[in-house]
């Protein structure tokens, strides 16, 4: 019995007994197209959050009030020796690594314009704002580079608000009523949607210290520090620090650089991306444990058919082959029908629910197919063996 013959009567035995493989195989298969959809789905979340954090550029580090210390948690404005202040955010600007500063603060506030009110969040913001973040002006210009301790009351609107109050009328120059203080509109911003759940043109924007006095803080939130691409970041936090600590006496801030967060996150997504793959897995070894199952029982029903071959003079190491190479077949065939399901409802969920991300990950989906192959080798070792130990003449006995 030469190569060819032991490849030909496999796959006659497979064609043979079609109901038997459509079983074995369609395990396979559905554990296959399982792992392939979750892991689609998974990335595609994946990537569509890492997406919406890194739109705004990543050479930024964020500073906050408050020390975070070894017992957890941010002590925040009351734990600190001074809260963040404009002062800050003009002193870091002397850093060699700066590129831009802002310092920040969000509220909610009502706004009135045309004899039309509404309440929006309202962001104190520096001019560097939109260079820092790659925010876009529509129409007019930013925050204009004032004394950032004087600066004058002018105002940006986002695009829904611009909608919400002026219609398709040009609202530069108009006045704009922000809680109990009276800003001039200098500008539009250009449409940028929902990010992480925040709707970015159901806002105005208005200089830092003008927000101060509108929502009655004392302290800044954040202060924003963009620096040089090609700067090392571990320089860049120490001289933050340094800048930073010669102001308030001590470390009294948390520095915490935008990749750092990111690395973080990406890490959380990871795991979120191997546990709806081992969900996947499941499926998998289900289809693994059913084809064992089918593999044994076909030993038990072709005892004749080997004693027959043992008697024509195939070897144990032959008959085991044989057996060997049906289950590689049928794991091979599932994976592949598996792997062309799941990519197809991937990609027609990616079409007919475009709010859905999906994206194959093709390593998981390569991994998947040798994992099934791997499978149908493990699943007919011991059938094989078996199959190989029978004596020819107590096989030929059962026909």
């Amino acid at each position: 019995m030469n190569t060819f013959d032991t490849f030909h009567f496999a796959f006659r035995s497979l064609t043979a007994h079609r109901l038997r493989t459509i079983l074995s195989a369609s395990g396979i298969a559905i554990g296959i197209a399982a792992v392939v959809l979750l892991t689609s789905i998974g990335d595609g979340v994946q990537r569509f959050v890492l997406s919406e954090f890194t739109q705004f550029g990543t050479n930024i580090v964020n500073i906050t009030p408050g020390k975070i210390n070894t017992h957890g948690g941010s002590l925040g404005a009351i734990g600190s020796a001074r809260l963040l202040t404009i002062e800050d955010a003009m002193a870091l600007k002397q850093s060699r690594y700066a590129q831009y500063t802002n310092a920040n603060v969000v509220g909610n506030a009502e706004i009135r314009a045309q004899g039309r009110s509404r309440r929006v969040t309202a962001y104190g913001q520096g001019p560097d704002f939109a260079r820092a973040f790659n925010m876009q002006v529509e129409i007019g210009q930013f925050l204009p580079d004032d004394d950032p301790r004087n600066p004058r009351a002018y105002v940006v609107l986002g695009a829904k608000v611009r909608t919400e109050l002026f219609g398709d009328t040009n609202p530069l120059g108009a006045l704009l009523q922000v809680g109990g203080s009276r800003f001039r509109i200098i500008g539009v911003m250009a449409s940028k949607g929902q990010v992480l759940g925040f709707d970015l043109d159901d806002t105005v924007f208005m200089p830092t210290t003008r927000a101060l006095e509108v929502f009655n803080r004392q302290g800044m939130m954040e202060i924003n520090f963009s620096y040089l691409p090609d700067a090392p970041i571990q320089a860049v936090v120490e001289d933050i620090q340094r800048i930073l600590v010669a102001r308030h006496g001590r470390e009294d801030f948390t520095i915490t650089p935008q990749k750092q967060m990111l690395s973080t996150l990406s890490t959380v997504l990871n795991v979120l991306k191997f546990a709806v793959a081992a969900l996947g897995g499941i499926s998998l070894l289900v289809g693994a444990v059913g084809m064992v199952t089918l593999m044994h029982i076909a030993v038990s029903e072709r005892i004749s058919e080997i004693g027959l071959l043992a008697a024509l003079g195939a070897t144990r190491a032959r008959i085991g082959i044989l057996f060997l190479l049906e289950s590689i077949a049928l794991s091979t065939i599932g994976g592949l029908a598996g792997l062309i399901i799941g990519t197809s409802i991937a990609w027609l969920l990616k079409l007919l629910v475009s709010s859905l991300p999906v994206n194959i990950p093709w390593d998981y989906v390569l991994g998947a197919l040798c994992l099934s192959v791997l499978i149908g080798l493990a699943a007919g070792v011991v059938p094989a063996m078996r199959a190989a130990k029978l004596n020819p003449v107590d096989a030929l006995r059962t026909e």
